[in-house]
């Protein structure tokens, strides 16, 4: 068997975008999503496989090609025992889960939703406590979010879900949300503007982190306006019965002013990087990616920073570290072809980082635009002391 043997293929990298959170296991080896896995499967398929390389044997006396060959055949029953351990260490992730309110803006769990694209619908819990999340109930609203079934598919931003269950809470509880609009393929994105539509090149509906709603018996002018108001995601009134919610970066406009058609995204001006949740425990794995990108190949240094964020002063460096990339190419400077490529980076928090709040700093390499910034920062999160007596966080309600 070569090295192509011990790939687990093209597939096991990310082909598509991954759940942006899932509440898997957050001591020792677990997932937060199926995604992860796969990742997590292709990084060690990848490292064996470079030792088993090296192993191949050319023309060696018998003894010596015997010997190799026991060693090769050692190497693939290390693989194989590994991935099968994270296979069960996955399956048993929820009960090592800390039930950790995970997002800043959030609502009871429960939700009533209706897709007028497909018909599907969705009347129930998804969460139950404050973070423990049901795999089944977040299946079914990506399908009803126009997300394919597969487990390790595309999945709707979990922010996002809690954003719109914290918006429904707000004005009507129990009220039926309608999706007009929910995940988004880019070649579909791109349809809609060839043929004179509102949707913009850069859209998050196309990372499933936006969403065309309407909350039965509320002015979607209203939720407009209290979304303004709140500082945070994006919202877009066109003076009808549909708003636009997303969790990008606090924005708003109308029909007016939406800025499509413009070039206000062109060249990657509106590249962002997010992580998958608010609020994080010392020693888990943040999961991060990037977000509006419009052109490629982008270059990305492979080395990020994580700041504290100071309330009386510059942001502060605490580490630089190198995380791990789904896909990508070696070197100084690895260049991504598609936004697909650019999610599942993970990386591993300190066990013994102080609690307190945070920012993950990247930088971009190779340019070819100059309006691209050459570095981005994510939005704030929150690290707690894993008791959970000392974990408070100003949830908003």
């Amino acid at each position: 068997m070569g090295c192509a043997g011990l790939l687990i293929g093209p597939s096991m990298t990310m082909a598509s975008p991954k759940r942006e959170t899932f509440a898997g296991a957050r001591q020792g080896v677990g997932f937060r999503c199926p995604g992860q896995r796969k990742i997590i499967y292709t990084f060690l398929a990848n490292k064996f496989c470079q030792l088993f390389s090296k192993l191949k044997h050319k023309r060696r006396p018998a003894g010596a090609r015997i010997y190799h060959r026991m060693k090769r055949i050692q190497i693939v029953g290390i693989i194989a025992f590994l991935i099968l351990g994270l296979a069960a260490a996955g399956n048993t992730a929820s009960v090592n889960t800390p039930d950790v309110r995970r997002y800043v803006y959030t609502g009871d769990g429960r939700l009533n939703l209706f897709s007028a694209k497909n018909g599907m619908s969705f009347n129930g819990r998804y969460r139950t406590g404050k973070g423990i999340y049901h795999e089944k109930a977040l299946k079914a609203i990506d399908g009803l979010f126009g997300v394919d079934h597969d487990p390790d598919g595309f999945i709707v931003s979990l922010r996002l879900i809690e954003f719109i269950d914290f918006l429904e809470d707000r004005f009507h509880p129990g009220a039926r949300i309608t999706i007009a609009s929910g995940w988004r393929s880019p070649q579909y994105n791109t349809d809609l503007r060839n043929k004179g539509k509102l949707a913009a090149t850069a859209s998050l509906h196309q990372y499933g982190m936006a969403a065309d709603i309407k909350i039965a018996g509320t002015s979607s002018r209203d939720i407009w306006n209290t979304v303004k108001k709140l500082g945070f995601g994006g919202t877009g009134y066109y003076q009808g019965e549909l708003v636009h919610v997303d969790v990008g970066p606090a924005r708003s406009w109308d029909e007016k002013t939406s800025g499509v058609g413009t070039d206000i995204s062109v060249h990657n001006k509106l590249i962002a990087l997010v992580t998958d949740y608010d609020v994080y425990l010392p020693g888990e794995t943040i999961a991060l990616r990037f977000i509006r990108m419009t052109a490629f190949p982008i270059g990305v240094v492979p080395e990020f920073v994580i700041e504290s964020v100071e309330k009386d002063g510059p942001s502060k460096e605490i580490t630089r570290f190198k995380p791990s990339f789904a896909s990508a190419a070696p070197g100084d400077c690895p260049r991504f072809s598609h936004m697909d490529q650019m999610a599942g980076i993970l990386w591993q928090l300190p066990r013994g980082i102080a609690p307190g709040r945070y920012t993950i700093r990247a930088s971009f390499c190779q340019r070819l635009w100059d309006e691209m910034s050459v570095e981005i920062t994510t939005p704030e999160f929150e690290i707690f002391e894993s008791s959970a007596n000392k974990m408070k966080i100003n949830i908003k309600k």
